[in-house]
């Protein structure tokens, strides 16, 4: 199994509950691990019933596993900050407000949010040394999926930058030149530094996710999620990422065969229509389904977490990254 594990799908399934279970598993097999969540809602914090920050700290009780949470708007606002400094380094001190109203503009704009957050996992990658395992709680599926697609993105847009800034500095040059030698601006010009230094980010974050990564979707058992699921598999195919296997979460359990009330009739009828659920994800899905996982009448903590960690069917063994 590849290093860095990724856990996503729509909204509610039950991502973070699988995500720290397979934490647990890879821990309990002797791997250090870290679970790392980009979902706002935090919910890792719930789980371990323990508070995180965006730096790794131990979870309580269990040898080998840490846990952070990544704040989108604090990683939103550290981002745009980042570049602030940047930017305010290179340009005039007339220019600075100018550039700032244009950031505040930019920061609100679609796209920046996902910008931010996917610098900081991809940061977490290159520093994952202390870690045999890093496992990704990811937000829901629409956002997991524009994240995912930001480096090949990415890479066209810096690529026609560069090549801009390089035809406006050549340009300049000899424009500028007359009977002098040439100035030779372009090799330590700090703008085309910057971009090749983001190429560069990009061309790691490509090709650590396709080469280090291995992705597993969490559903339900309802038609709206085996569609959103299908087409996530479908989206990722166009990326290059392949989907390893589907985790089916609350699922319904069955009554006994002698109780025959109202209750344990609807009982039946729901898992009834769940099993035909879960016979089109088999038939029509390519991904295999690497558990299924029966709901609990409490909420998925401490023991029960061991026990769901117990029926995921994922290796735990990780291989050394090839790219990072």
């Amino acid at each position: 199994m590849e290093p860095f594990v990724f856990f996503g799908g729509k909204g509610g399934v039950g991502k973070t509950t699988v995500s720290c279970a397979y934490g647990v598993k890879s821990a309990r097999a002797g791997l250090e691990t870290l679970v790392v969540s980009t979902d706002p809602a935090h919910s890792v914090t719930d789980v371990f019933d323990q508070r995180f920050s965006d730096d790794p700290e131990s979870v309580e009780g269990i040898d080998g596993l840490d846990a952070m949470e990544i704040d989108p708007e604090t990683e939103s606002q550290r981002h745009l900050d980042g570049i602030r400094n940047d930017l305010s380094e290179q340009v005039s001190a007339a220019m600075v407000n100018e550039i700032n109203q244009q950031l505040e503009m930019a920061h609100q704009t679609p796209g920046a949010y996902e910008s931010a957050l996917f610098d900081r996992f991809v940061d977490v990658m290159r520093n994952a040394d202390p870690y045999d395992r890093v496992v990704f709680d990811t937000s829901p599926t629409g956002s997991t999926l524009r994240l995912l697609g930001l480096p090949e993105f990415l890479e066209g847009w810096i690529d026609r930058l560069m090549h801009k800034r390089e035809k406006s500095i050549d340009l300049f040059e000899k424009a500028a030149i007359g009977n002098n030698e040439p100035r030779r601006v372009m090799d330590g010009d700090p703008v085309l530094a910057r971009l090749q230094d983001r190429k560069e980010f990009f061309e790691f974050a490509g090709g650590a996710l396709q080469s280090d990564a291995a992705f597993f979707l969490v559903l339900n058992p309802d038609q709206l999620s085996v569609n959103e699921t299908r087409r996530a598999i479908a989206e990722m195919r166009e990326r290059d990422l392949s989907v390893r296997g589907l985790v089916a979460n609350k699922l319904t359990p069955e009554p006994e065969s002698h109780e025959d009330g109202r209750g344990a009739r609807y009982l039946r009828d729901r898992v009834a229509t769940e099993n035909e659920r879960l016979q089109e994800v088999r038939e029509t899905l390519d991904p295999p389904l690497v558990a299924e996982i029966t709901t609990r009448t409490a909420e998925v903590k401490g023991d029960l977490l061991g026990d769901v960690a117990t029926e995921l069917d994922v290796e735990t063994d990780a291989e050394v990254p090839t790219f990072v």
